[in-house]
């Protein structure tokens, strides 16, 4: 949520980042409309209130004086109702303010391009090109070798759940099973602390994240009760501490957390109709940190390093892009994207080898967005001021598609796949084998 005394003090600033994210601006003065009659009301509330007190004061008074209070009684009373009502119109106008405050997206760090959509995203950096493994001159995509050796089941899942899911089988579900350990593992010796989360949130954790009122049409809702469907760790783990105030000595705080999301966007514009890149459930191993401001970006980067590692072991070509402010994530102020090579589905974007991009991680800093929104604070030591902390993640890394480069990427001129070197010890092959399907009549 953005500071109030932000859009009060410096409406230009505010008004400026909502143009650059090509949102209207107009809000800001909506909101800065009601928050004055808020004020005004407040204090209206607040020298009603008062008045009443000195009349009940008096009747205090009066009574000890052995007077007669009828008079002042019926005062009380009336400025009683005043105050309420007063009261009543000044909470309405605060929630209506706040409410608008929801809608109003984080202010991009100046240093962010501004651009119109992905698109304008800008490649930082590649990695893993110089040396590509000698790969088929034809590279089978992952849904057909998939299908081929009984890897992937989608026309099962259709029937269990519907479009948009599957069924993995045999060596590439061991698969992703060793690929979620390996990425523990290798996070956990980072100095994360693994974290098992409730898979589902109650409203206000989804609002707490920003995921609500934003996404609500993105998200899974269970039918008659205030819970929702995970759509990503960070919603339960970041809000483990809402409410609260850390003590310093606490900071940072690094956690990692393995969940399985859910979200409906699959298949979005009509894409990705076959295969798991973009599904309605998907597992990921999800790194939350939370941070003192002075050093918010630093971990920011941080936190790209780490889940690059995951990358870097397991041999995989991937690029650094850091988004535009069109493409910037609604609460973020900085944003870089993870994106693997997978070589077997051709793509305009993709690089000069072929093959497409496939986005495995979003590193964020929300700075104090969220914090303030689950007000989250810290301070040095007990009976100083408090100040709201920064949030920030990064997947590490999301197992759809890094099973999908796997599957490409460790390819061969048969149509077997190599197990990448740093997973052998998981998964105890060094290929993957064909699995066998049930039969039917």
């Amino acid at each position: 949520m953005i500071d109030i005394e932000l859009i009060r003090e410096e409406p230009e600033k505010v008004r400026e980042g909502l143009e650059r994210r090509q949102e209207d601006p107009d809000l800001v003065g909506a909101i800065r409309e009601v928050d004055e009659e808020w004020r005004e009301s407040k204090q209206e509330a607040d020298t009603a209130r008062m008045r009443h007190n000195e009349v009940t004061d008096k009747i205090e008074e009066l009574v000890q004086k052995g007077g007669n209070p009828d008079e002042l009684i019926e005062e009380a009373s009336e400025l009683k109702e005043e105050v309420d009502e007063m009261e009543e119109k000044s909470e309405q106008l605060k929630e209506r303010r706040d409410e608008l405050l929801l809608k109003i997206p984080q202010v991009p760090k100046d240093n962010v391009t501004v651009g119109e959509d992905e698109d304008d995203n800008a490649e930082i950096m590649r990695n893993g090109f110089e040396e590509l493994r000698e790969l088929p001159d034809s590279v089978i995509p992952h849904y057909e070798l998939g299908e081929d050796n009984n890897w992937i089941d989608e026309e099962r899942a259709r029937k269990t759940t519907g479009s948009g899911n599957y069924f993995l089988k045999g060596d590439v579900a061991r698969l992703e099973h060793a690929l979620v350990q390996f990425m523990m593992d290798v996070h956990r010796k980072q100095g994360y602390t693994d974290i098992f989360p409730p898979i589902t949130v109650r409203s206000h954790s989804m609002e707490g994240t920003a995921q609500l009122p934003k996404f609500s049409d993105d998200s899974y809702k269970i039918e008659d009760e205030d819970l929702w469907l995970c759509p990503t760790a960070e919603v339960p783990v970041t809000n483990m501490y809402r409410e609260e105030i850390i003590d310093t000595d606490s900071l940072p705080i690094k956690h990692q957390a393995y969940t399985p999301n859910f979200r409906r966007e699959a298949g979005e514009h009509g894409t990705e109709t076959r295969g798991i890149a973009r599904v309605h459930q998907f597992n990921k191993v999800e790194l939350v940190r939370f941070v003192e401001p002075n050093d918010s970006y630093e971990h920011m980067y941080g936190i790209l390093e780490d889940a690059e590692e995951i990358l870097n072991r397991l041999e995989l070509p991937y690029r650094q892009l850091e988004l535009c402010t069109g493409d910037l994530g609604f609460k973020a102020t900085k944003q870089i994207d993870l994106e693997v090579w997978a070589p077997g589905t051709d793509t305009e974007d993709g690089p000069d080898q072929g093959g497409r991009w496939l986005e495995v991680s979003t590193v964020s800093n929300f700075e104090d967005f969220q914090a303030r929104r689950m007000d989250l604070r810290f301070r040095e030591k007990r009976n100083e001021e408090t100040e709201y902390l920064h949030t920030l993640n990064g997947s590490g890394l999301a197992l759809p598609r890094v099973v999908i480069a796997i599957l490409e990427y460790y390819q061969n001129d048969n149509g077997t796949v190599e197990v990448p070197q740093a997973l052998r010890n998981y998964i105890n092959k060094d290929v993957l084998e064909p699995s066998e399907d049930v039969k039917n009549n």
